[in-house]
């Protein structure tokens, strides 16, 4: 059975956690006020068109370049880093780790937390690389100091990270038991089967043992006269 881990890592893995789930909180928020002042600046620029429109290649007081489709890549983009925020969000709750397991593993329980730690990278290079408000730009920035962090805990603990971190773990003493009861697939007469196991008590030991349907038990009937 494994053992628990000591109180040092688990508290400090899960401070690391909730770190990680406070920024991807201040992510989302962010680019959400992005996305609204995106749109914003747009409309803006379509009833002023001579007002900051084409500085630096942007819409102004915006990220939406403005080439051929800014607009669309722009949203598009943002939606996308709101979606991947949502998809790590969930991974660092657990829930639902049954669906990260079998469908994206590297999110789920059985990797550790290296591949966390570069998709919270790479989203936040990806704002801090576009000019935006403080509020985008700081929450950016612990994004990523959060995803280099739980890179550097990805290559010390490997796959183990998630494990050592787990609440339900910690609670049972290290055993990574779902709860489930112990199955026999043998004979429930064998003497390999203990009920003691189950919480019942063992069946009385009898001699009288059944001989079965063939030529030896018809013999025996016969001899006691049934």
């Amino acid at each position: 059975m494994p053992s628990r881990p000591s109180p040092a890592i688990f508290y400090g893995l899960n401070v690391v956690r909730g770190l990680s789930v406070v920024s991807l909180l201040l992510a989302f928020a962010s680019s959400i006020v992005v996305l609204a002042s995106d749109i914003r600046a747009v409309n803006k620029s379509q009833h002023e068109p001579d007002v900051n429109n084409g500085a630096c290649g942007y819409v102004g007081g915006s990220t939406v370049p403005n080439q051929a489709a800014g607009v669309f890549w722009a949203v598009v983009n943002r939606l996308f880093i709101i979606f991947q925020l949502v998809f790590l969000l969930l991974s660092e709750l657990s829930w639902p780790m049954a669906f990260f397991d079998n469908f994206f593993p590297v999110l789920g329980s059985q990797f550790g937390l290296g591949a966390l730690g570069v998709f919270q990278c790479l989203i936040g290079a990806a704002v801090l690389s576009h000019h935006s408000d403080t509020f985008a730009l700081v929450s950016a920035f612990f994004l990523f100091s959060i995803g280099c962090l739980n890179i550097a805990l990805g290559l010390i603990f490997r796959e183990g990270a998630k494990r050592k971190r787990s609440i339900r773990i910690w609670r049972n003493g290290g055993d990574d038991d779902d709860g489930t009861l112990p199955m026999h697939s043998g004979d429930l007469g064998s003497p390999s089967f203990r009920p003691s196991l189950f919480g019942g008590k063992p069946a009385a030991a009898t001699s009288d043992r059944g001989f079965g349907f063939g030529s030896h038990g018809e013999k025996q009937a016969g001899l006691k006269g049934t």
